[in-house]
Formats: structure tokens, C-alpha cells, sequence
């Protein structure tokens, strides 16, 4: 069976390509330096894991599905993804992307969420937007492994609760460790925290809300979903930010790590939000087998 080697929530951030590798050193965010570190030791967290095909979560922000057809949880299943928009590429200066996909997993997860009662929508010709491609230049930027992609609606009421995000979440999970096959798999997905786009509390000094943020950081390293499923709701994630249901994606992630601590987390506050990086390792920790393995060898032969 298949192993799931990691699993990677956190928030991506479309300036962070043009803040930290484009813009002149002297023109830089303070925190440019920083912030670059982090992202730079999260990204390490997924190499650590060394896996071979990825599970990725994100979100279409308009850029395909609108109000009038947007799915709820869909699937791309295709041998190739072309990703990033034009207005990606104008405002954010991302480049451009052709990812490897998966079909062969894309169809058993389609097949396997059926069997487990979600009734997803499955794309041919789905294109990528950066709630794919910003994890993809944070964590794998050779962009070399084939993705499988799963899409949600975060942004187009009604959506659905916290709950049915957890638990497809679970099922992802149930689906990839009995996925017959030897691969490493890991998923990544990417949401937010405390947003506004749009609103008077957009572009701040800091996020929308700055407390909840820090609470739901909490939540997600300490893997309370109880505390999550208590205190989360439309209404709650709305009053932080209009954007703040893009945490439901991150509630999907915990979904397929499990109720568990995480091994990896950091953040960082910045203009406009705060930025989230957690790892889970559900096949444990391979930073702590490397180190065990490098404790186990001879003085003699490490000099």
C-alpha cells in the first residue's frame, strides 16, 4: 500500500515570489529576509518526507468556476495541468507552470470518495491557480512531481460545514493508505487564516483579526478538531475577515493527518495576514530517523 509520508497546511501568500525573489534587496518588505527563512525550513519539512506524488488542495479564486457553477469538491484527473492566470502573472508576477498529474490515483480517490459518500465533480481540462502554485513554489519549487488536485468551495455561499471539510478529509486519507501501490505520498493543501479581499480591512498593518489567528494556529498544531468543530462556523470565520472560510481547507488538511500534534509549526505576521506553516509526518518523523542514524555512526567513520 501506498504511504502517506507527509501532510502540509498552510496559507499561501501570492506576493511572497515577487516580495522575496523579484524586488531589489533595498525595496524589500522588512521582513522580506525572514520570511524567505521560514519558508525556506517549511520547504524542508516536505523534502524530509521524501515523497513521490502529491496530493494537493486548494481552491478556485474565480478565475474558472463563478456563482453560477461552482462545485463544491471536485477532482482533476489529467495528464498534464497548465497553471497560473493572467492577472497571476500581472499583479503577483508568478510564472507560469506545466504540472505532471497523476490519473491513475486521481481516479481511485474519485472512485474511492464515491464509495465513502462524496459526490465530487471531476475536470478534464482544469487549470491551476495559486492556491496550487504558491505551496508548489514554497515547498516543491522544482516542480517535479505529479499531483493529484482536489478544488473546494471556500468562497461562493452556502458552503458546506467544517465537519463535511473534516471528514473528506478523513476519507482522503482512508483512500491513499489503501491505494495499492508502493509510492510515498504527500499531501499539501493551502487556505487561509483571518482575510479580508476587497473590504475595509484589507492591506492592513496586520491580518483582519490577529487573535483569531494565533487560536487557530493552536488548533491545527495541537490537532483539536473538537475545539475547531466547537468554535468554527460561517458566521465566526466571516466576522474575521471575508476571506477567513479559506481556513476550511486547513480544516481539511487536520482531516487527513488526524486528530494528531503536529511535528512542524511556525508562522509569521505580515502586511495584510499571517502566514501558517504545519507538517504532520503520519509514517513519523523521518528528521528524527536521520538524525538516530546519523547518532549510530562511528566517530571514526563520520570524520
Amino acid at each position: 500500500m501506498a504511504t502517506l509520508s507527509a501532510v502540509l497546511a498552510t496559507t499561501h501568500h501570492p506576493f511572497f515570489y515577487k516580495a522575496t525573489e523579484l524586488t531589489p534587496r533595498e525595496d524589500q518588505l522588512p521582513q522580506a529576509g525572514e520570511w524567505k527563512a521560514k519558508v525556506a525550513a517549511y520547504q524542508e519539512t516536505l523534502t524530509a518526507a521524501e515523497p513521490e506524488l502529491l496530493v494537493m488542495v486548494g481552491s478556485d479564486h474565480f478565475h474558472q468556476f463563478f456563482y453560477d457553477n461552482y462545485p463544491t469538491f471536485l477532482i482533476g484527473k489529467q495528464p498534464r495541468y497548465d497553471a497560473t492566470f493572467y492577472n497571476e502573472i500581472r499583479e503577483f508576477s508568478l510564472p507560469t507552470y506545466e504540472l505532471e498529474g497523476h490519473e491513475e490515483l486521481s481516479g481511485y480517490m474519485f472512485q474511492g470518495l464515491l464509495d465513502r459518500g462524496f459526490d465530487l465533480s471531476i475536470s478534464h481540462e482544469l487549470k491551476l491557480d495559486h492556491s496550487i502554485i504558491c505551496p508548489i513554489i514554497t515547498t516543491r519549487p522544482q516542480a517535479d512531481l505529479p499531483i493529484v488536485p482536489i478544488y473546494t468551495n471556500i468562497f461562493a455561499p452556502p458552503l458546506p460545514s467544517p465537519k463535511r471539510f473534516y471528514d473528506l478529509g478523513r476519507a482522503i486519507r482512508e483512500i491513499i493508505d489503501e491505494y495499492p501501490s508502493d509510492k510515498r505520498v504527500a499531501a499539501v493543501g493551502s487556505g487561509h487564516l483571518s482575510l479580508e479581499l476587497g473590504g475595509p480591512r484589507m492591506f492592513g498593518e496586520h491580518g483582519p483579526d490577529p487573535a483569531w489567528d494565533v487560536q487557530a494556529i493552536q488548533w491545527l498544531a495541537n490537532g483539536d478538531i473538537d475545539a475547531i468543530l466547537a468554535n468554527v462556523t460561517w458566521e465566526s470565520m466571516s466576522k474575521s475577515g471575508n476571506a477567513t472560510p479559506g481556513f476550511l481547507d486547513l480544516i481539511l488538511m487536520l482531516g487527513i493527518a488526524g486528530p494528531e500534534p503536529a511535528s512542524y509549526v511556525d508562522d509569521l505576521d505580515l502586511f495584510h495576514t499571517r502566514e501558517m506553516y504545519v507538517t504532520w509526518y503520519p509514517d513519523g518523523d523521518p528528521r528524527d530517523r536521520a538524525a538516530t542514524a546519523e547518532a549510530e555512526i562511528p566517530e571514526a567513520v563520520r570524520a
